[in-house]
């Protein structure tokens, strides 16, 4: 069987398409800060996937833009690619697209009657006090892994917890819950601190759940990546065939659709994450191949 891929703007944001824009509007903040190449040291994933975290609210915040997308009539992606000569800084990127205006009121001085002849007031720098330093904690939060099948997060499960000093904790998990996720006890370990509980969920074939949602990382070459390929990826019904376009570049997208979760009538979707990775034993062929595409490249940039 094979399946068509396409970009899906709503899951980049890890949105519903029944989103409004003030939850569009939050979302692209809370993305746009993850993948903000100032906050990840220039990796290049993070900055295709910010620019795609863009290109999303570029297309669904803009009804003319998301129309013809959803409708498939034109490609929703702008032409012109607005990081070309580097990426703002992360607030004043902020600013700009969310329409927000930074001012800043200075204080005016209050002036202070004097009698006529007496001398002038000094003017004093104000006093501030240094500020109160972070409270000190006894012994540090604790954490703890479980890992859950698909059909407990899904459901939700109750897990039994022994800690330090022998107390047994069980806790009931919520429905619908997802890999990554964090579950705090509050004030029970030593200290008054507090546990967490980070799930794992994620399959055999290395499928990740969340929600309905199911996520998997599709590693390709270079040469698959650039030219077009088709690949079979798990799903959790059995492996099936995708077609993934030409270009397509590490943190794209791509959406299996209904290969997700099923709960009561709503069935999730699967999306595969393209990661292109370069082999670590190179032949003395492929390094000259390397080496001649980077000299064409140089080339295509007139350097």
């Amino acid at each position: 069987m094979t399946s068509v891929a396409e970009p899906d703007y709503w899951s980049l944001l890890g949105l519903p398409p029944d989103s409004d824009a003030k939850q569009l509007k939050r979302a692209f903040r809370r993305e746009a800060r993850r993948w903000h190449p100032d906050l990840n040291g220039n990796d290049p994933v993070a900055e295709e996937r910010f620019k795609l975290v863009n290109e999303a609210y570029a297309v669904l915040s803009d009804p003319r833009r998301r129309q013809a997308w959803e409708t498939g009539a034109v490609p929703g992606g702008a032409s012109d690619d607005p990081f070309a000569s580097g990426f703002p800084d992360f607030e004043d990127y902020l600013d700009v697209v969310l329409g927000r205006a930074s001012t800043s009121v200075e204080p005016e001085p209050v002036a202070t009657p004097r009698p006529e002849g007496a001398p002038s007031a000094r003017t004093e720098p104000p006093v501030t006090s240094p500020p109160s330093p972070p409270p000190v904690r006894a012994s540090e939060d604790l954490e703890s892994l479980v890992e859950l099948t698909p059909e407990q997060a899904l459901y939700g499960t109750t897990v039994e917890l022994t800690l330090d000093g022998g107390m047994v904790v069980e806790l009931d998990t919520p429905p619908l819950a997802g890999d990554g996720w964090r579950l705090r006890l509050e004030g029970v370990a030593a200290g008054g601190c507090d546990h967490f509980l980070q799930l794992r969920v994620v399959t055999p074939e290395g499928l990740r759940i969340d929600g309905l949602r199911v996520h998997y990382r599709l590693e390709l070459f270079p040469p698959d990546a650039a030219l077009g390929c088709a690949v079979d990826v798990p799903t959790l019904d059995g492996p099936v065939t995708l077609q993934v376009p030409p270009g397509s570049s590490s943190g794209r997208l791509l959406r299996l659709r209904d290969r997700g979760l099923e709960m009561d009538d709503r069935r999730g979707d699967q999306l595969v994450e393209i990661v292109i990775v370069i082999p670590a034993d190179l032949g003395d062929a492929e390094r000259a191949l390397y080496r001649r595409l980077q000299e064409l490249a140089l080339e295509a940039d007139g350097l």
